[in-house]
């Protein structure tokens, strides 16, 4: 049996695709599609594509012939006990682009993609990167302060990519833990915005909670508000373009989706962020994920050496860049 190629149609544009998957495939749950999508066994005009994607008229989605082979229906009828699970350390093709840049005894340095959950959620998901990190290295499965978020100190959002560090001992983890505390961990991230920011330089404190009209959804409040919590945001223009600023952020406080909140509450939402948008922005030709990217780490090991890395942006990033009229 070969791969399925379906053809996106007038009708069905507009559509995400695993939602149009749902429709095609009737046999697979939509929780199995998004599996697939994610294990890469999807693609999208050739090219592996995200669960949320919209699609278009003309576009190419090509199913690969193994899940094809294996629907639901067919599985329970040769093994009514038992549900085809792919082993859990091949298949999920989100975890080939994580990229190592350093190993040490006490650490590791690695770059995050884009797409990829740091931890589990309530949902229990299986393809994190702590499970890949644990999968490598077990002695890591015994750090940290929470079951199931071995040796996290940080968190970049499932959409941000770029550099984390993951602690392998316990005294590592204290040891990063603390300098994040203090502030004396340097990350910077990278982020296209929409429209001219004026000032060279600035710093957002609007105080942030969760949005009450939105669930999963957080939202800056006014300065001296007493609901929230405190936070702080340095940007730094890279470079000035038409219609969009290219920033270097810092982040003072640790909250949740504090970049994008503080940049949409300052009118310069971040190009293809599919939850914080400005209104009356068309989104055209946009990158399929959220154009920031942690793009530079520094921190103290535990004999106080200073160890700095920095990441370039994903080619994807720099493409749509290269787009973008200056």
């Amino acid at each position: 049996m070969s791969n399925k190629i379906i053809t996106i149609d007038q009708e069905s544009k507009g559509e995400r695709l695993d939602h149009f998957l749902v429709k095609t495939l009737p046999d697979f749950s939509r929780s199995k599609i998004q599996t697939m999508i994610k294990e890469g066994l999807v693609s999208v005009n050739g090219k592996e594509a995200a669960v949320h994607r919209f699609l278009k008229e003309g576009d190419k989605v090509e199913i690969l012939k193994q899940p094809l082979e294996l629907s639901e229906k067919a599985a329970k009828k040769a093994r009514p006990k038992k549900e085809f699970v792919e082993d859990p350390l091949i298949g999920r093709g989100i975890w080939k682009k994580i990229k190592i840049v350093d190993d040490t005894p006490e650490f590791l340095v690695i770059e995050k993609p884009s797409g990829i959950l740091v931890h589990p959620t309530s949902k229990g998901e299986t393809n994190t990167l702590i499970d890949w990190a644990v999968s490598k290295y077990p002695e890591i499965a015994k750090i940290g302060d929470e079951p199931g978020r071995a040796g996290i100190v940080h968190r970049l959002d499932k959409e941000v990519s770029g550099l984390m560090v993951i602690p392998k001992t316990l005294a590592s983890f204290e040891n990063i833990k603390r300098q994040f505390k203090i502030r004396t961990i340097d990350k910077k991230y990278i982020a296209l915005v929409y429209g001219r920011v004026k000032n060279e330089t600035g710093e957002i404190n609007f105080p942030i909670s969760r949005s009450v009209s939105k669930s999963g959804m957080f939202a800056a409040l006014p300065l001296g508000s007493e609901l929230g919590k405190a936070a702080k945001t340095i940007y730094h223009i890279k470079q000035k373009f038409i219609n969009h600023t290219l920033l270097e952020v810092e982040i003072m406080t640790g909250r949740t989706h504090q970049i994008r909140v503080h940049l949409l509450a300052m009118g310069h939402g971040i190009v293809g962020d599919p939850l914080y948008k400005n209104k009356g922005i068309k989104e055209r030709g946009v990158p399929e994920r959220i154009f920031l990217h942690a793009a530079s780490l520094a921190f103290n090991d535990l004999e106080g050496v200073r160890h700095q890395y920095t990441s370039e942006l994903p080619g994807g990033l720099k493409d749509y860049l290269k787009k973008v009229k200056a």
